[in-house]
């Protein structure tokens, strides 16, 4: 059974095969899904993005531009959404961004005011941004998940700002839970456990984050990328019809335990 048969919706933050968004909306689209992409405006990251969706089988991908930092860019996507598609059941939000020289060990203090607005402006505030604008096209409710991490309720190594962002992020979530749930609107988060992709390569410490997972996680090991993808379609589907402002753990258990 596909359990996702007939539902539309945009995947916001693929980059490359190893991006979550990219196992998320691969699951989704095998359980039945129409997809869309917005992507970071430019040539580079677009052909990267087609190539792919299209090595994974996705034929005549419908991408657009999109900086969620501007409002402008947002009104655009969610206008060229309605044209296109009429409708949203599902927005998967997997964006977060903080400059690579605050992310890491001993350094957080030394975040500057810009580099601290910047993170949450593009880590959380796109989530509401992009919230406000997907409810208008839920016309028959539907779910929207976004994507965080253990370090928004545990301090971790070289994850700085990008942990307060994350515990931001898992706020936010519950708030627009509360608003959006007479509507038949869920919002949930998905914390994943660490795992190789190109964002998590930027913060600082990150090899010692995956071998102390590996060490003390309840199933001994690391997860892999696409079980967050699986975990995904039970947020998106009826399934967890009953769910709304939680945040799921995929970690392999580690947020389980006593470190």
């Amino acid at each position: 059974m596909k359990l996702l048969e007939k539902r539309i919706g945009l995947v916001f933050g693929l980059a490359n095969d190893r991006s979550i968004a990219w196992h998320i909306a691969r699951n989704a689209i095998e359980h039945g899904a129409a997809c869309g992409f917005p992507y970071l405006p430019g040539e580079k990251m677009e052909r990267r993005v087609k190539k792919t969706l299209e090595d994974g089988g996705v034929a005549a991908p419908w991408l657009y531009p999109c900086d969620v930092s501007r409002d402008d860019d947002l009104d655009s996507l969610f206008t060229a959404t309605a044209k296109h598609f009429g409708r949203l059941d599902f927005v998967v939000h997997s964006i977060a961004y903080a400059d690579r020289e605050v992310l890491q060990p001993g350094k957080f203090a030394e975040t500057s005011r810009a580099a601290f607005a910047q993170s949450l402006d593009i880590s959380v505030y796109s989530l509401l941004a992009v919230a406000h604008r997907a409810q208008q096209l839920m016309t028959s409710g539907g779910s929207i998940l976004t994507l965080s991490y253990y370090g928004a309720e545990k301090a971790a190594s070289g994850y700085n700002v990008m942990g307060v962002a994350k515990a931001a992020l898992e706020s936010a979530v519950r708030y627009l839970a509360v608003e959006f749930g007479p509507r038949g609107i869920r919002v949930n988060s998905l914390s994943a456990g660490p795992c190789r992709t190109l964002s998590a390569m930027a913060v600082g410490g990150i090899d010692d984050i995956l071998t102390r997972v590996e060490a003390v996680a309840p199933l001994r090991r690391n997860i892999e990328t696409d079980e967050v993808g699986k975990a995904a379609v039970y947020l998106l589907s009826d399934l967890s019809s009953g769910v709304t402002g939680e945040t799921h753990h995929v970690d392999a258990g580690y947020s389980a335990i006593v470190t």
